[in-house]
């Protein structure tokens, strides 16, 4: 191999040199400053330089011999990877003795008897604004602006913090004209080219020896798809890339010469941003029991359909420096629709329970729970896990954010058998789940016959109870992986996924995990909570809630103009509370009266933990 190398080295040397004896032209390489071995360091500034291209390969001597008595600044005689000292002894049994060139220009040598010529030239990266990218300490970043024409000077500096140009610094007679930029998986697996990139003359930088010249391409763009890549405007200078893999500079033709890996943006609010590896864990859910994969038509298609998924996802994140890992890698599990293991307390709207009791039957026991008048969700969901808890099941609770019509937050009591496999909640055998006449309870069951039933505007922060029942019951719990779920379909049309948050907490909640002895204090357990709230809205006096019967519920419209949302006045943030079991002309609420009377009859809303003293206005 090393004296493949070395042969092509030297054959480079005479066909980019000008016309002469072939025995006397220069070894042509490259600077070596990029960093193979991924340790954050140049090669040429290791203390043992790990085997590469760029270095030149010679042939070891049989016997034991003297390193030159003088090795030029610019160069470092390698033995198995490490520098010798001028003078000092080189080993007979040495497997590997190269040169490596730190510096560009001209320099000669004299080794074994033989003195050589060596020609250095030296590749830099350049961003947008002409300074320097470290090939070992920095990156290259992939394109996060829109195509666009360069100007009257195609070297000039530009406004693209994704700018990457290659400036190749050399002897005038030594210069190549031209360069081919490849681009590698993380893998090593080739993913793209641009064959014979031009190189135009250009001034050195201020750090360049005279007697050198400069030759720069114009700005590359590392993109993600194949819709930038082949972009009519700047189709000749992109390249599609990968986030974890790398830019690889090489001679047309040639072997690689410098190498600088793409990773996150080198410029953010929060500074460079190098790679994130986001671990993914992908459920398919059957539509029925021992049905078909929700989608591929069998396991093989939709394991295909998963990775195609994945492998776009990579290709929207990398541009952010996220990477979901290979496609090939991916953790697929297919399952079957869960049993009905979830009670939803306060259902969607979370009203203040009246007074009375909630019975179910979990794996055939009757359990009953007595609720206190003016309980909210979350303190009935507390009495009931306890009841199911004294009762030998595992009950773990999981608190829900309120939702835009809703009083408060609703609380989801997820029961499983002491083995740790889901139980069924069924309704009592007689008489209703929730004898209150204001608080409700529901069994979240999943029916993906007629698709899963999608959240709106107005519950995107807490999900559907079908949502929630399916999505809690695949949790594993570990806050560092990302579980996607895939279903068949969706139940009905509209935005599926485009729904809007305007509140503190995300739609992953907080989970209380409860064992068979029933609630116990301090036993909270905080996962991370999405936020998804803008600032302004985050301060007192945030625009309250209207209702137009013009307006689409969907998208918030009213004839087609986005509603305007104003704050509510000073003296309407208090409001005088009132008796949620009362109309406000003094008669109860009955059972069948529908939830939106009765959530409009709630006047105050008491301030969350993290929203003291906070109160706004009911429209």
């Amino acid at each position: 191999m090393n004296r493949r190398l070395s042969a092509l080295a030297v054959l480079l040397g005479g066909l980019l040199g000008p016309a002469g004896a072939a025995a006397a032209e220069p070894a042509l390489i490259a600077v070596d400053l990029d960093d193979d071995d991924a340790d954050g360091v140049p090669d040429g500034e290791q203390p043992r330089a790990p085997p590469a291209p760029e270095l030149l390969a010679l042939r070891a001597p049989r016997g034991a011999s003297q390193a030159p008595a003088a090795i030029p600044a610019g160069l470092r005689l390698l033995v198995d990877g490490s520098p010798v000292k001028p003078g000092a002894a080189i080993p007979a049994g040495a497997r590997r003795v190269e040169i490596q060139a730190v510096r560009a220009g001209r320099s000669e040598i004299a080794l074994f008897g033989e003195a050589r010529t060596i020609s250095a030239f030296e590749v830099r990266a350049i961003d947008g604004a002409g300074r320097r990218i470290d090939m070992a300490r920095s990156h290259a970043s992939l394109q996060r602006t829109p195509p666009d024409r360069l100007g009257d000077d195609p070297f000039a500096n530009l406004d693209d913090p994704d700018a990457l140009r290659l400036l190749v610094i050399g002897a005038p007679e030594d210069l190549p004209l031209t360069l081919d930029v490849h681009s590698a998986a993380p893998s090593g697996a080739a993913i793209d080219r641009l064959s014979d990139v031009p190189l135009g003359h250009v001034l050195c930088p201020e750090d360049v020896p005279p007697g050198l010249v400069c030759g720069s391409t114009r700005p590359l763009r590392v993109v993600a798809d194949d819709i930038d890549r082949n972009h009519p405007m700047i189709a000749d200078r992109s390249v599609k890339g990968e986030v974890g893999g790398a830019l690889v500079v090489a001679l047309p033709g040639g072997p690689k010469v410098q190498m600088i890996r793409v990773a996150g943006p080198r410029a953010s609010p929060l500074g460079p941003l190098g790679r994130t590896r986001a671990r993914l864990r992908i459920v398919m859910v059957r539509p029925r029991a021992g049905g078909p994969p929700p989608m591929g038509g069998d396991d093989a298609g939709a394991l295909a359909i998963a990775r195609a998924e994945v492998e776009r996802a990579n290709a929207l994140w990398g541009a952010c420096g996220v990477s979901f890992g290979p496609p090939e890698a991916l953790d697929v599990t297919f399952v079957d629709p869960p049993r009905p293991h979830l009670l939803a307390i306060g259902c969607d709207h979370g009203l203040p329970a009246s007074g009375g009791a909630i019975r179910v039957r979990v794996d055939g026991h009757e359990v009953t729970a007595a609720i206190a008048p003016r309980a909210r969700p979350d303190a009935a969901a507390r009495a009931v896990a306890a009841a199911i808890g004294a009762a030998g099941f595992s009950v773990r609770l999981s608190d829900n954010p309120a939702i835009g019509a809703g009083a408060h937050g609703t609380t989801d009591v997820l029961v499983r058998r002491p083995g740790g496999a889901l139980a069924t909640i069924e309704p009592p055998a007689a008489g209703a789940l929730s004898t209150d006449a204001t608080l409700t309870a529901c069994i979240g069951a999943v029916d993906l016959d007629d698709g899963l039933q999608h959240f709106s505007d107005t519950d995107a922060i807490a999900g559907t109870v079908e949502e929630r029942a399916l999505l809690k019951a695949f949790d594993d719990g570990d806050p560092s992986t990302v579980d996607v779920v895939m279903v068949p379909s969706f139940a009905g049309g509209g935005r599926i996924g485009e729904s809007f948050i305007f509140a503190d907490g995300g739609a992953t909640p907080e989970h209380d995990h409860r064992g068979s002895g029933g609630p116990a204090r301090g036993s909270r357990v905080v996962r991370a909570v999405a936020r998804a709230r803008p600032r302004a809205a985050r301060r007192a006096g945030a625009p309250g809630r209207f209702r137009d019967r013009h307006a689409d519920p969907a998208d918030g419209r009213r004839r087609g103009q986005r509603l305007r949302v104003r704050a509510a006045p000073p003296d309407r943030r208090r409001v005088r509370a009132r008796d949620p079991t009362k109309r406000r002309g003094g008669a109860a609420f009955g059972p069948t009266e529908r939830p939106g009377a009765a959530a409009r009859a709630v006047a105050a809303r008491p301030a969350r933990s993290r929203e003291v003293k906070r109160r706004f206005a009911l429209w």
